[in-house]
């Protein structure tokens, strides 16, 4: 077990998890941290606590030191800097005529480099922009290349639920969604049922994947043949949740058998 702290480095960031040295650290404490881009500011979302080796990417970066008025000061003075360097960024994207959509800019704490989010249908050649903000800029530069999802959690909107984007309002994470997750849990695969607002497969499938894996372990597929009490059938349908399922038994008809009684 290793003792680590998880911070964000932008409002509804994703978590990451260094270690605390020895620093006892508080929820919202802000912090300079170590990591492979150089050294950032970043807020604490999680307190100091315990997680298995298996969980975590080793080596640990280190926390460096809790923030300062100073370190304060040079963090708000970065995101205004990155926000006119974002602007050049659209003006030069417009210039070389380059079908890209620019999300974000921010700098490292220590200016070592400038990060630009873009989304983009295509692989984009930017090499001539990347030199244009080297030299205005007198860093490294690195444009990353996002998907839609990402663009939904930077925009934000209304879920077909009627609830507020979970990727823009909590979800740090945008973990890996399958279409197997809506087979498991018996839902119509309508894209306009299934699909969120990114058109990409609904993070909320994920929610009770678990839950419907387990509940599945005591339930007949559809179209498998059982033995039940009144004979031998094929499964037409199943109720996962209630642990019912229909069996279809020649000469008797359909039968509901609970799985609870079987």
């Amino acid at each position: 077990m290793y003792t680590v702290v998880g911070i964000s480095f932008k409002e509804k960031g994703r978590i990451y998890y260094f270690s605390p040295e020895n620093y006892k650290l508080k929820k919202n404490v802000t912090v300079i941290v170590e990591t492979e881009r150089g050294l950032q500011f970043g807020k604490v979302e999680i307190e100091n606590t315990e997680i298995s080796e298996s969980k975590l990417q080793l080596p640990l970066k280190k926390v460096i030191r809790i923030s300062t008025k100073s370190d304060y000061n040079t963090h708000k003075k970065n995101m205004k800097e990155a926000e006119n360097a974002l602007k050049k960024c659209k003006e030069l994207i417009k210039k070389y005529n380059l079908n890209m959509k620019v999300l974000d800019a921010s700098y490292t704490f220590d200016k070592t480099q400038l990060l630009f989010h873009f989304l983009a249908d295509n692989r984009i050649d930017f090499r001539n922009l990347a030199k244009d903000l080297a030299a205005l800029y007198h860093t490294r530069i690195e444009l990353r290349q996002v998907g839609v999802r990402d663009k939904a959690k930077e925009v934000g909107g209304m879920g077909i639920c009627g609830c507020c984007l979970c990727c823009s309002k909590f979800l740090s994470d945008l973990d890996t969604v399958s279409i197997n997750m809506a087979k498991n849990q018996n839902l119509s695969l309508n894209p306009s049922k299934i699909n969120g607002v990114c058109g990409r497969l609904l993070c909320c499938l994920k929610y009770e994947d678990e839950c419907y894996s387990e509940y599945r372990k005591n339930i007949p597929e559809v179209g498998k043949t059982v033995k039940i009490e009144k004979g031998e059938g094929k499964v037409i349908s199943v109720d996962i949740l209630s642990q019912k399922y229909k069996v279809d038994v020649p000469n008797v008809g359909i039968i509901e058998v609970s799985n609870e009684n079987n």
